[in-house]
């Protein structure tokens, strides 16, 4: 993959769980928060291969959620 499908995806994946957020038990807020910070502490990732199995840890996320 290339830089830009890469970061697309991680864009798209970030979207997908914000807008999931919308109906979580704690608050859009407290959700929008905790998303933000997961998705900000792991930025200075470069290696492609850490970037893919975080996309892959945040669709089992997605997954978690959609069942709640």
């Amino acid at each position: 993959m290339t830089d830009k499908t890469l970061r697309s995806s991680v864009i798209k994946i970030y979207k997908e769980l914000l807008f999931l957020g919308r109906e979580y038990p704690q608050g859009y807020t407290y959700y929008r928060d905790r998303l933000h910070r997961a998705f900000w502490s792991q930025r200075e990732i470069q290696d492609e291969e850490k970037i893919k199995q975080g996309i892959k840890r945040a669709e089992f996320v997605k997954k978690e959620i959609e069942a709640l």
